[in-house]
């Protein structure tokens, strides 16, 4: 084991993606005595902008929230697509030299508390070695899927198809798929996005799906962000069009929530407008679920209903029976020939890029744990995480995370405190952390951690209710306590951690 500095960091960020660059950007701007260094286990810096290279790859956010609050987006596209969201992370590391405190290739593998000196011990993988950073505060900011690979099921019969099958996380660089016939296994953001990238060069794309999935087309341009642009200052307008674009995000949020039939009904209206009345709209675009029970699934211009109009690509609902040497066999008897197979089956959710947490040596179980404001982890001190939103762009919890963590280290300075934990009242009830029927997150909530039912345990998903208090609120908010070294000892009991705080 390999010391890296005998200095002590002030903060250490895990990632060099879109939420570890802008935590940077906020310390720097917002406490800027501190020190701080940021661990990127690839190669280069973008995170999932820089990993994803499959075809057509971009946000299914609106850039106008997507990005950050303290650089406009100025690229136009109101969906992004990944070379120009990845330049994006890169021209903002750049010009505010956050890409100097980068350590590229240190995989952190785990993370250590010690009480009696109030700091974290850091591990990480580099070069075949494992080297240690001590630090006061640690951001997790790898957010919340395995990079090494991507959900796949296990088809029958899978050894016995003689073409390719590429999944979308692993995409080799040199495939030709120029007059293929492709068939795309899934419904959501990364088949959507597939088909009509595909479509333009292969001989035909199949998008297989077990269920349908709410699919909305958007303009590619927002007008009024444009007309803006053309009359007042680019900051301003800007912040115009982002408060529009999170007003809009959080009514149609909730007018699904509490009219969800009224709200389906719109939905497939608009995808028989998009296909016309001889479609079968009611088979393979009307979903068994209410709306924002899953992310909706958004078509820039339309494009993908365009894809399915003009025949170069089509649509099944039905089961997989096996793979054969030729294609697909469903389970209806129908059979689909492909020349490569694309699984757009989903991600592996883990928490901290799969780092092994500790306090003083003894190892916790992030299941067991709640979190706090959708930030932080209870009685895990100086520890914050960086979770989006799942019904919104995911940056603005990760704009609204970053300012809350420079005001508790400020706060601190002030204060002449070293701790900050919150800590759970231990009547707490849990609920499941993400309210999302989703295959990906269903098979990932045994292992992570829970919400409480009551605030501030409870995340809402609501952008102006956590400004508001993440902003605004009182940090000593009768949850959160701060402390000097060894004034806290997080104490394990068979099922969570305990507090054991020194009169």
């Amino acid at each position: 084991m390999i010391k890296a500095k005998s200095d002590v960091l002030d903060v250490v960020i895990v990632g060099a993606g879109l939420s570890g660059v802008g935590a940077a950007y906020h310390l720097q701007a917002r406490c800027p005595e501190r020190s701080y260094m940021i661990l990127e286990s690839r190669a280069a810096m973008g995170g999932t902008w820089d990993l994803f290279r499959y075809p057509g790859i971009r946000s299914d956010s609106d850039m106008y929230t997507f990005g950050y609050a303290f650089r406009p987006w100025t690229g136009g596209k109101v969906f992004a697509d990944g070379p120009a969201i990845r330049d994006y992370i890169e021209t903002t590391a750049s010009e505010n030299g956050i890409d100097t405190h980068i350590r590229y290739g240190h995989r952190v593998v785990g993370a250590n508390w010690d009480s009696d000196k109030a700091l974290w011990t850091v591990t990480a993988e580099h070069d075949g070695k494992r080297v240690e950073f001590e630090c006061r505060f640690l951001m997790l900011c790898s957010g919340y899927y395995r990079y090494e690979k991507g959900y796949m099921p296990d088809f029958p019969g899978r050894d016995d198809f003689a073409g390719e099958i590429v999944h979308p996380q692993l995409w080799p660089e040199d495939l030709d798929y120029s007059g293929k016939r492709v068939v795309i296994i899934g419904s959501g953001a990364t088949a959507v996005t597939l088909v009509p990238a595909m479509a333009q060069s292969a001989a035909h794309v199949t998008m297989l799906q077990r269920s349908p999935t709410y699919i909305a087309a958007r303009p590619s341009r927002d007008g009024l962000a444009d007309a803006l642009q053309r009359v007042l200052p680019g900051k301003l307008a800007y912040l115009i069009a982002r408060m529009k674009n999170i007003a809009l995000s959080i009514y149609v949020y909730q007018l699904s929530k509490r009219f969800p039939a009224f709200v389906k009904r719109q939905v497939i209206k608009h995808v028989r407008e998009e296909l016309g009345e001889d479609f079968d709209v009611e088979t393979h675009f009307t979903p068994h679920y209410n709306p924002w029970d899953q992310r909706f699934c958004l078509a820039p211009d339309g494009d993908f209903f365009e894809a399915l109009r003009t025949g170069s690509a089509s649509i099944m609902t039905d089961h997989i029976e096996c793979f054969t040497e030729s294609g697909i066999r469903l389970k209806s008897g129908a059979e689909i020939e492909a020349d490569i197979i694309v699984p757009a089956t989903g991600l592996d959710m883990q928490l901290a890029g799969g780092s092994r947490l500790s306090l003083d040596g003894m190892p916790v179980t992030p299941a067991e744990l709640f979190t706090y404001r959708g930030m932080m982890l209870g009685n895990m001190p100086n520890l914050a995480l960086a979770f989006g939103y799942t019904n919104a762009s995911w940056t603005l919890k990760i704009d609204l995370t970053c300012e809350r963590v420079c005001r508790m280290l400020n706060y601190m300075e002030r204060t002449g405190t070293e701790i900050a934990v919150p800590v759970p009242p231990d009547d707490l009830q849990p609920a499941p952390m993400l309210d999302f029927s989703s295959g990906y997150v269903q098979r990932a909530l045994p292992h992570l951690p829970k919400q409480g039912s009551v605030a501030p345990w409870r995340t809402y998903q609501n952008y102006i209710r956590d400004m508001l208090a993440i902003r605004y609120g009182r940090l000593e908010d009768g949850h959160m306590r701060f402390a000097r070294a060894g004034e806290y000892r997080p104490r394990l009991s068979h099922t969570a951690l305990r507090r054991d705080v020194a009169e």
